[in-house]
């Protein structure tokens, strides 16, 4: 087992912090009902168009969708906010002021703006958005369920070998918990993401997790691998099950992560011109995306990018002012970037947060003395939120649904987390009738809600 300490991270409304570990280990093995799911792995192989994957830019602490991608020009002020609307290259599309350089790629994406599940609280709209189900709250903030992207890559695995596949850059965490709603839960530890631990913004970059344990050498390594597989033989004789050949296949590609140069080629950030590397923005954010990019291009299924900071509800301007051009760079560099590489087919793109926030503005705490935090800002929101999706084979330039005239709910095809997961495992070639065992040993649908929403689909 490998393992590495991680400091402790930025704390949210709530006040939470956490410090937590990543570790790649064997747990959990047992919790599935692995012929299933081999058999549905080699379905997915078989009806699977595309080898696609997927980027997720998480904005952690929930963006405003008005003052973002539901821009609205006609409320009153205290709801329409401090940024205008601007057209973008798609007649009929606007979008904020704050991103001109989305506004000319408009053709390559598709906005949801009637996406809600109603939840007021950070922890529940997070697993909502991230496992498709509620059930934890801010006095309850264990996950239930384990994450969608978790599900897909234990059906499909990476799409090329001696890649992880799922990785959280530069770590996986929902509101404070690491890696949070992003974990395996009870389909294993082995399905939680693959995380770079560092910044791949900094000079120094470096993968830690793909370094073998002090006094470990590749000698030692393969030793021990020789002795495992020795030990495991000898189970064999006893113990035919397709179990052991599982454990045997994660041990396998464990052992290429870490001795292999095909990962170590793929982190190696600093090989990008240094043209794109300022496309994407000299920033944690920035560098994060383009890593991203690197990734799946590698062939890992899914790349999570952490952006957090987002829980505005005093000094809302100041901080989206520094925020909304950082997200516009890079959400063009990347959609950019994909194109002209030929991968805007193959990779999906989502950006979003577990909710929107409160339509109409507050005072910021300005309530009365000696209550002031600041300026106005906008609090929580699961009524309604946007959406971008982008590439992967989904249909472009287009918004799909509608919230009212001053953004507080949807009024044309409301969408919930489901809808979204079912379209990405549409996408990603993961049938979505599988059921998993959970803890207690009761099947647990992958995805309990909602449909593929038609309108993406090419």
């Amino acid at each position: 087992m490998f393992r590495l300490s991680l400091e402790p991270t930025d704390r949210y409304c709530d006040g939470v912090s956490r410090r937590s570990f990543l570790q790649i280990g064997m747990a959990g093995m047992g919790t599935l009902g692995l012929s299933d799911v081999l058999r549905a792995r080699a379905n997915a192989g078989q009806t699977a168009q595309k080898e696609t994957s997927l980027i997720l830019i998480w904005l952690d602490g929930g963006p405003s969708h008005m003052d973002t991608y539901d821009p609205k020009p006609k409320a009153p002020s205290e709801y329409r906010g401090i940024w205008n609307h601007i057209p973008t290259n798609v007649p009929g599309i606007d979008i904020s002021e704050m991103f001109p350089l989305q506004a000319k790629l408009a053709d390559q994406f598709s906005i949801l703006r009637s996406v809600h599940h109603d939840a007021g609280d950070h922890f529940t709209a997070g697993h909502w958005m991230l496992t498709g189900r509620g059930g934890v709250n801010g006095a309850m903030k264990d996950q239930k369920y384990p994450f969608f992207g978790a599900i897909a890559s234990k059906v499909v695995g990476p799409r090329n070998s001696g890649m992880p596949a799922v990785v959280g850059v530069p770590y996986s965490m929902s509101i404070g918990l690491r890696p949070g709603y992003f974990g395996g839960n009870y389909l294993g530890n082995e399905y939680n993401p693959f995380e770079t631990g560092s910044d791949p913004n900094r000079d120094n970059f470096q993968v830690q997790n793909l370094n073998m344990a002090k006094g470990l050498t590749l000698d030692r390594l393969s030793d021990r691998r020789a002795l495992t597989t020795h030990l495991d033989q000898a189970r064999k004789q006893v113990d035919k099950s397709r179990l052991m050949e599982a454990t045997d296949r994660f041990g396998q590609e464990a052992y290429e992560l870490v001795t292999g140069a095909h990962a170590r080629e793929a982190f190696d950030i600093q090989s990008e011109s240094t043209e794109i590397r300022d496309r994407y923005g000299r920033t944690s954010w920035g560098q994060s995306a383009l890593l991203a990019r690197r990734l799946v291009e590698a062939g890992s299924t899914i790349v999570t990018c952490h952006f957090g900071g987002w829980d505005s509800h005093w000094d809302h301007q100041k901080r989206m002012e520094d925020y909304l051009p950082r997200v516009d760079q890079i959400v063009s560099g990347l959609l950019t970037d994909l194109k002209e590489r030929g991968l805007n087919e193959k990779v999906m793109v989502v950006v979003c947060g577990e909710f929107g926030r409160t339509p109409k503005m507050n005072d910021g705490g300005n309530g009365g003395a000696p209550m002031s935090k600041g300026t106005p800002g906008r609090d929580h929101w699961g009524n309604a939120l946007s959406v971008l999706v982008a590439g992967g084979g989904l249909k472009s330039g287009q918004v799909i649904g509608a919230t009212n005239a001053r953004g507080e709910h949807p009024i044309e095809r409301p969408l919930r987390p489901g809808d979204l997961h079912h379209t990405l495992f549409h996408q990603l070639g993961v049938p979505a009738d599988l059921s998993f065992v959970d803890h207690a040993g009761r099947p647990i649908p992958a995805i309990d809600h909602g449909a593929v929403i038609e309108e993406l689909i090419a």
